[in-house]
């Protein structure tokens, strides 16, 4: 009977860890990166809230030479909800009725994951719940996009020696980035792709090189000249400049806690026909007395540039500051 009543036991301790296990443990999300799924019925879809969900979340990405979208969007009907498209990273439901409501939930079928709930009586209803949530949203998709990448980089990532003894930092570079040129307070990075090349420069400048009157003013002056010390064409008389037709676009964040100025624009080789994005991000390193500079710009002629420029912007959003740096001292 101990014996019995012990098997019982055991049985009921296995039951309960195998629950426990099934309700904490999900399986891995699926997707390609930037994409979301509106899970929404052809009826809403083809009329004025289909049209507010597409001008929204497959708006222009700002900064690229082309228009590209935000989020590629893929449509289903509510009645496949508990199918393949509860697998995706982001997913967008909206349906009619009767409760006007939003509610966010993580995790929901998959990890990790986004589901957004929205719902309204109305169609105009609906259109007043995306316009007040829409910019909260792309923010949470974005933020798990990058994460995401950030994952699929370490899968398979490349020494940074030289970035930890130069800068005292690490960042995460993925397989078939090379160093192809550095210098006393410079590194450039290459990965060659089949329609050009990626590129990520680490650089760092003295505080007053950079003035807080005119920001944008002093990065481009900044970018320039390291452009025409180190990036060259082919051709003679040939450097990387910002491209003077426009004015590249600001933004204020923070990467590790530490104040950050973000900028987007193009960049074209002076003397020459080569264009292409650029993100640059001028972190604010009080504690070593300077200004760090990480800066992605990509080359590929009529290719898609969208996917390119996040994965740079997640290499820079992978940094880390090291707590004891073995660097050499700039002078």
């Amino acid at each position: 009977m101990k014996k019995i009543a012990v098997f019982v036991a055991l049985f009921f301790v296995g039951v309960t860890a195998c629950k426990r296990k099934e309700l904490t443990q999900k399986e891995p999300s699926s997707g390609k990166i930037n994409a979301i799924s509106v899970i929404i019925d052809d009826q809403l879809w083809n009329g004025q809230v289909g049209d507010s969900i597409r001008n929204t979340f497959a708006a222009p990405v700002l900064g690229l030479p082309q228009e590209e979208p935000l989020f590629d969007i893929n449509q289903y009907p509510v009645k496949l909800l508990e199918g393949f498209a509860t697998t995706t990273r982001n997913i967008l439901v909206v349906k009619k009725e009767k409760q006007t409501t939003f509610e966010q939930v993580e995790n929901e079928y998959v990890s990790p994951q986004n589901v957004f709930h929205i719902s309204g009586n109305t169609a105009y209803a609906i259109l007043a719940m995306i316009r007040k949530h829409a910019p909260d949203i792309i923010q949470k998709m974005q933020q798990t996009e990058i994460v995401e990448n950030q994952r699929i980089v370490d899968t398979s990532r490349i020494s940074t020696a030289a970035i930890k003894r130069k800068f005292g930092v690490d960042i995460h570079l993925p397989t078939g980035y090379n160093l192809v040129m550095k210098s006393k307070k410079f590194l450039w990075y290459k990965k060659e792709i089949t329609s050009g090349n990626n590129s990520l420069l680490v650089y760092q400048v003295p505080f007053h090189r950079v003035k807080t009157t005119n920001i944008i003013k002093s990065i481009t002056k900044i970018r320039d000249s390291v452009g025409r010390l180190f990036v060259h064409g082919s051709y003679p008389n040939t450097c990387m400049i910002t491209e003077k037709s426009y004015t590249p676009y600001l933004f204020k964040t923070k990467i590790r806690s530490k104040e950050t100025f973000a900028t987007k624009g193009t960049w074209e080789l002076q003397n020459d026909h080569m264009t292409g994005p650029f993100i640059n991000y001028c972190i604010v390193d009080y504690p070593n007395n300077r200004m760090l500079i990480l800066e992605g710009f990509c080359y590929a002629p009529s290719t898609p540039k969208r996917d390119l420029m996040f994965e740079l912007e997640s290499i820079i959003k992978s940094i880390e500051f090291l707590k004891n740096p073995k660097r050499k001292r700039q002078k």
